[in-house]
């Protein structure tokens, strides 16, 4: 491979080199999750397990090693877990952890977030009055919305 050059199927690498030295939560979810395929591979398993070839018909355009590589990935961070169905040849049915689950809230913001970039017509709407959806910081103890100025100190950096 040529200087200057990544690795293609490298998981993170892009995500990695960006946040190399850097401390923050937001360098270490990228770390996890940031790349072009992680997320694709975590929102199809919220629908429930699936198996490798299932996997790859559903993220149309990802070849096999690249979703070899983000598979281990995930399973290395403890997103994923990958139960054994075939001895001979092994085979693998992957399923999302609870850590993994915890990716949807989020994977709905950022698509949310691309419906709203978009114009499209994937906005969460509110059926009582078909307004698009905003999403807020909540405080489940006051059970109270949250302005961002009063969220708290927020480092993303």
């Amino acid at each position: 491979m040529e200087a200057g050059t990544t690795d293609p199927a490298a998981p993170g690498r892009a995500s990695e080199d960006a946040a190399r030295g850097s401390d923050s939560s937001l360098a270490d979810a990228l770390a996890s999750v940031g790349d072009r395929w992680t997320l694709l591979i975590v929102a199809t398993l919220l629908d429930g397990p699936r198996r490798f070839g299932e996997l790859q018909r559903e993220l149309d355009g990802i070849a096999p090693n690249v979703l070899s590589s983000r598979l281990r990935q995930l399973e290395d961070e403890g997103l994923v877990v990958a139960e054994p169905y075939c001895e001979r040849p092994p085979r693998f049915v992957y399923e999302l952890t609870e850590p993994g689950q915890a990716l949807s809230a989020p994977l709905r913001l950022l698509a949310h977030w691309g419906a709203r970039q978009r114009g499209g017509s994937e906005q969460p709407m509110h059926a009582a009055c078909g307004t698009p959806l905003d999403a807020v910081w909540y405080c489940p103890t006051c059970r109270e919305p949250v302005a961002d100025e009063d969220a708290g100190e927020l480092d993303y950096a």
